[in-house]
């Protein structure tokens, strides 16, 4: 049995511009194990966040194909491929993304109740404990604080336990202090939960925990830690 739960095959990604047809990711091969930690660095305009929604079902490559947990998205239509993200995936972004007229209870429960889970309440307020957050059930994002929305946001992508979770630049918009604390809490979570992360960052620390990094550069990917130990980080350093 296939221990890949994401494999692409010759990926590419084009999209038209008024000075022509301009490729952004250009035979992408990858293959991340169940379990594994990735995380995708490169400069700014790469195509790491392309790659990214590609991976998750929200776009579509303009040539090869996806395996998604055994199945290929290109033979999938879009009401199929939404019900993959609802089964099979979660996302953590950079905005937080939770709901303003909603509190910090029912923003983790939303995911739960909208897939026909019956103990929503009790597993959404689980989790919010678990990152700290019990006494803040009741308030509103605009209430809480940029880490405390990113740790309901934590909470909110793994009350469906899925089997991969994309974070894209989940600290981007803290600051280095709350940006750990929010890493710590991202791998913890995690591991508990034996969940599959992709995340595309611009941290280095961030990137570093993660079992592997991959290189997103002028629409190619290359495996940091193939690259001989002297150098990488120097390639690491310049990507960041």
């Amino acid at each position: 049995m296939e221990n890949n739960i994401i494999r692409s095959i010759n990926l590419e990604k084009t999209v038209h511009t008024q000075e022509g047809e301009l490729t952004i990711l250009r035979g992408i091969n990858l293959e991340v194990k169940c379990g594994e930690t990735i995380a995708i660095i490169g400069p700014s305009g790469s195509g790491k966040s392309s790659l990214l929604g590609l991976l998750a079902a929200m776009d579509t490559p303009s040539r090869g194909d996806i395996m998604l947990d055994g199945i290929s998205l290109a033979s999938l239509d879009e009401e199929a491929k939404a019900k993959i993200r609802k089964d099979k995936l979660s996302f953590i972004f950079q905005s937080f993304l939770l709901v303003d007229t909603l509190n910090a209870l029912e923003n983790v429960m939303l995911p739960a109740e909208l897939a026909g889970v019956k103990d929503a309440k009790s597993q959404a307020l689980a989790l919010l404990t678990k990152v700290g957050l019990a006494h803040r059930i009741n308030h509103l994002p605009k209430q809480l604080s940029g880490g405390e929305q990113q740790r309901v946001a934590i909470a909110r992508a793994f009350i469906c336990r899925p089997k991969v979770l994309f974070a894209d630049e989940p600290t981007g918009n803290l600051d280095a202090q709350n940006g750990e604390k929010i890493a710590d809490m991202l791998f913890a979570m995690n591991e508990h939960s034996d969940t599959t992360l992709v995340l595309v960052t611009h941290d280095e620390k961030l990137a570093r925990r993660c079992q592997r990094q991959l290189l997103m550069q002028d629409g190619q990917l290359t495996e940091v830690t193939a690259i001989k130990e002297t150098t990488a980080q120097v390639v690491l350093a310049e990507a960041l």
